[in-house]
């Protein structure tokens, strides 16, 4: 076995692993199925983009905060699904 080390921003590293721990995981794991599969694949195993996804994009996420703090507030109307 060889060891590597990494450095990771403390909040990433907590974040990630607690996503690996859900998923069954410890974070050596999860490299480890990283790295595998991008031996796999012949490289990353997911799109490396400059783009951002527009679920991301300030006007939508100025709704979706809006939405939230109205939910907060009790301003939503319940509404029933009729079925035809």
């Amino acid at each position: 076995m060889a060891q590597i080390t990494i450095y990771v921003d403390d909040n990433l590293k907590e974040q990630s692993e607690k996503l690996f721990n859900a998923l069954g995981m410890n974070f050596t794991t999860a490299v480890n199925v990283f790295i595998s599969q991008s031996v796999r694949e012949g490289g990353i195993p997911f799109s490396v983009s400059t783009k951002t996804d527009p679920f991301y994009s300030e006007s939508n996420m100025r709704v979706l905060r809006e939405s939230i703090q109205a939910a907060k507030d009790g301003k939503l109307i319940a509404h029933e699904l009729i079925d035809d």
